[in-house]
């Protein structure tokens, strides 16, 4: 065969170059040149993305119709997932090393080989003995379930046109290469082409793919940001190391919503499945204390209980120091302001520590008001009984509170968990159904603080 042809091509201008660059001249980067293959040659043809007959036609001529679903029998899993794994879909699930990447995908793997037929995992970075020692510990030994330790993408094809399996894993992206580039393996330009093939063969062959990727210093997704374009769903993994729960995200999914999470506890025998994670994000919590009160979320279509803890604390020496755990910087920041300003807390030489129990990451702007209950509790010594009360709300910076949105489902959760009384917007109006939990509505920072007192 031919030797195929290549050009290097800077990432961030897209210069072009007969030969590898450590430096840019176009842009000046550094360590900005990949290797690409130049089109043309009749000994090298790319194949198709997805091989299709289809000709254009009115839409409303197409037929329609639910997607055709795997059930991986991990409820969370599938929650995530939009209610299983689409035949013909390529998944990519990222995370920190040792989050549970791979322990979550050989117990999927298992399930669905159990379920459905021969399931091919794919492993480039351990052996067969030390897969077969993970599903032992995990109890996850189908006998439909085949690995194989292999990094070569073509060699990979002709397995899968042998075995004719019904879902397949890759662990992980970064340790496959194609022989036509000579590129190292996880470069730009093999990370792409084996992405590309990989996809090519789900579609045209209607097997749904799983395919692990590495994560960068930042926890970013490591490589080209195509690869994320080309793929139908991709999930992360949050959590840390240290800690037992782990939270699965999707970021992206074609075939379902991207707001859901799954919330799984990390065991000796493997990830288990939390059925109801309000319950166990407030195990530790105290009757009374400082700088402590529970706020909730909504997280896709299920509502969240979590506590919030904060600690004010005077500054020895230099600027006083922010620090948040599991909620956005630069909303902490906003509310100390508003504190400042309208409430007139003394915070310019006081160090600030707010952190989320149990690892979670809030989006939205509800816990707001908690944030700043927490934080004036702490200041003030002033002891919030978190047993009973919750706190929701979106604070302004006119110091007034703004209306939140799914606030009675929030409501009916916080009343199942126990919790007697709740401070929440005097803008949300709403109907309450049946016997539900007391609240008080207030319109401003102000008037909810004045409560602690």
């Amino acid at each position: 065969m031919a030797k195929v042809k290549s050009k290097f091509v800077c990432q961030e201008c897209g210069y072009e170059s007969a030969k590898w660059l450590g430096r840019c001249p176009g842009c000046s980067n550094w360590n900005s040149m990949e290797e690409e293959i130049v089109g043309g040659k009749k000994e090298f043809k790319r194949s198709p993305t997805i091989v299709s007959q289809s000709k254009p036609q009115p839409i409303k001529d197409v037929k329609s119709g639910a997607y055709e679903r795997y059930n991986t029998q991990i409820k969370e899993l599938n929650r995530v997932l939009g209610g299983g794994l689409v035949k013909g879909s390529l998944t990519l699930i990222t995370g920190e090393p040792g989050i549970g990447k791979s322990t979550l995908i050989l117990q999927a793997s298992s399930t669905v080989a159990e379920t459905y037929g021969k399931t091919l995992y794919v492993s480039g970075e351990e052996s067969e003995e030390q897969i077969k020692m993970r599903g032992e510990r995990l109890n996850s030994l189908s006998d439909n379930l085949y690995i194989v330790s292999e990094t070569n993408v073509d060699v990979i094809e002709k397995y899968i046109e042998e075995y004719e399996p019904v879902f397949v894993i890759i662990d992980s992206i970064q340790t496959l290469f194609k022989e036509d580039l000579s590129s190292a393996p996880g470069s730009v330009s093999q990370v792409k082409e084996c992405a590309n093939n990989l996809m090519r063969i789900g579609k045209s062959k209607n097997i749904p793919m799983f395919i692990v990727a590495h994560v960068t210093k930042q926890g970013e997704l490591a490589g080209p940001r195509v690869l994320e374009h080309m793929v139908d769903t991709v999930l992360h993994f949050e959590g840390e190391r240290t800690q037992e729960f782990r939270i699965l995200r999707a970021l992206k999914n074609r075939f379902g919503t991207t707001s859901e999470i799954g919330v799984f506890e990390m065991r000796e025998e493997g990830l288990v499945e939390v059925s109801n994670p309000s319950a166990i994000f407030l195990e530790s919590l105290t009757p009374e204390a400082e700088g402590a009160i529970v706020v909730a979320t909504v997280e896709g279509t299920r509502p969240l209980l979590v506590e919030i803890q904060a600690l004010v604390a005077p500054t020895n020496a230099g600027f006083p120091r922010r620090t948040a755990v599991g909620i956005d910087l630069n909303r902490l920041n906003l509310i100390i302001a508003v504190l400042e300003k309208k409430i007139g807390l003394p915070l310019m030489n006081q160090d600030i520590y707010v952190n989320v129990v149990g690892g979670l990451k809030l989006e939205g702007t509800s816990a707001d008001l908690g944030v700043a209950m927490a934080i004036y509790s702490s200041m003030r010594g002033v002891s919030i009984p978190s047993k009973e009360m919750i706190a929701m709300g979106e604070i302004s910076l006119t110091g007034e509170l703004r209306p939140i949105s799914q606030l009675e489902k929030m409501m009916k959760e916080a009343e199942k968990m126990g919790f007697i009384t709740a401070i929440i917007p005097d803008k949300n109006k709403f109907r309450f159904d049946g016997n539900i939990m007391k609240y008080k509505g207030v319109n401003t920072l102000r008037d909810a603080l004045e409560l602690l007192s």
